[in-house]
């Protein structure tokens, strides 16, 4: 090859690959950080293939609580060990540290008022969100808020709901045989049967909220110094519970070192799968709900219109169904699900009863001289 034509053939080449880059940049981009696991590959599949020409890069994150510290340390991508884990991931997802700015984030309901109060996300616009008038009342309400993060109905829209759960009974079949009889609802977790024989949710609000919901209360009571006999239920509670933990509360149960644990939905419905032995109830009277939400973090985003749609694509009957189903928890969008869509071991959680749904609260936020309260009373339960 003579120079001439070697300068042309290199000439040509940097042409393409500029011209290759330029393409590149020109692509709309969306970059969503998600709670893995909940939503299925499938899913992410088929809104890569209505938008082939876009550059779309979803990073499972591990814990809802990683993904809040992110946004609240304003982290422009995962640390090293969330790295790692994504490099086992299957397509269509991809290493986390690939994500430079994200414009979507899963954040847990709990965190919500937290995020807004601290400026970490900015507001969405409905408006662009045709499937948004479809979404049920209570669930619009929940996430409009004021500047501070509190429920506002005349506030601004902060997030968007994807799925939902609850917190559940979880029993073992085979220790509750010979006793005749399985649990319903609250009040039985203080039947003299399960004396040492319970584990609980390392998690004051959990706990003395569904003591407050056995005494006839809201998850939400604002003053309980002002339930007097809220003390001696939680004294006598303690004394069934063999161990606290938000995190290891099954494997006792699966071993039959204990009868019966307090968990959420989305823990124990791969359990009852898994371990034939093993039962869960939403009780009766009513529990807590959690949701899975997506936000927009604050500062410039890549491209909203895609952010928007993704959004409004997840509330789609068909995607949504799909949500439902494979991340074994259910989308807010109103579904005709099918008992023989849904594993029947999973039935009854995913399926529940519309009147346990509306007996059932999200545990909003509390004020600081309340969260005071909660506090001082469950170190002094816990410590005496």
């Amino acid at each position: 090859m003579d120079r001439r034509s070697f300068l042309a053939g290199t000439g040509t080449l940097a042409l393409s690959q500029l011209l290759a880059a330029c393409g590149e940049q020109d692509k709309a981009k969306l970059r969503v950080q998600l709670l893995k696991g909940s939503i299925p590959a499938q899913v992410v599949n088929k809104f890569r293939t209505l938008n082939q020409r876009a550059d779309l890069q979803f990073a499972p994150v591990e814990q809802l609580k990683e993904l809040f510290l992110q946004l609240e340390s304003g982290s422009k991508q995962p640390n090293k060990q969330a790295d790692d884990r994504q490099l086992e991931l299957p397509l269509p997802f991809i290493k986390s540290q690939q994500v430079v700015q994200p414009d979507l984030v899963t954040l847990g309901d709990y965190w919500l008022a937290q995020a807004i109060n601290q400026k970490l996300i900015q507001p969405l616009d409905v408006t662009k969100l045709p499937q948004w008038l479809n979404l049920p009342t209570r669930w619009q309400e929940l996430v409009k808020r004021n500047d501070q993060g509190q429920l506002d109905a005349g506030g601004k829209v902060w997030a968007a709901p994807y799925r939902w759960g609850n917190t559940v009974i979880v029993y073992n079949r085979e220790k509750f045989e010979p006793l005749g009889w399985t649990p319903s609802d609250w009040g039985d977790l203080w039947r003299e049967e399960l004396r040492d024989r319970i584990s609980l949710l390392d998690q004051p609000r959990e706990v003395i909220g569904l003591t407050l919901k056995k005494l006839g209360k809201s998850y939400n009571t604002q003053n309980i110094n002002n339930v007097p006999e809220l003390e001696q239920q939680l004294r006598a509670l303690n004394q069934q519970v063999k161990f606290y933990s938000s995190d290891t509360y099954l494997q006792p149960l699966i071993l039959g070192a204990t009868w019966l644990a307090v968990g959420w939905s989305t823990d124990v419905l791969p359990a009852i799968q898994r371990y034939q032995q093993i039962a869960a109830i939403i009780p009766q009277s009513g529990t807590t709900l959690w949701a899975d939400l997506w936000v927009r973090p604050s500062g410039e985003v890549s491209n909203t219109s895609l952010g928007e749609q993704w959004i409004d694509f997840c509330w789609q009957p068909q995607i949504a169904a799909q949500i439902s189903v494979q991340s074994k928890a259910t989308s807010p969008i109103p579904l005709k699900l099918k008992s023989s869509d849904i594993q029947k071991p999973l039935q009854s959680l995913l399926l529940s009863e519309p009147e346990i749904f509306q007996r059932s609260e999200f545990l909003l936020p509390l004020t600081e001289a309340t969260m005071q309260q909660y506090q001082s009373l469950w170190q002094k339960i816990r410590t005496s």
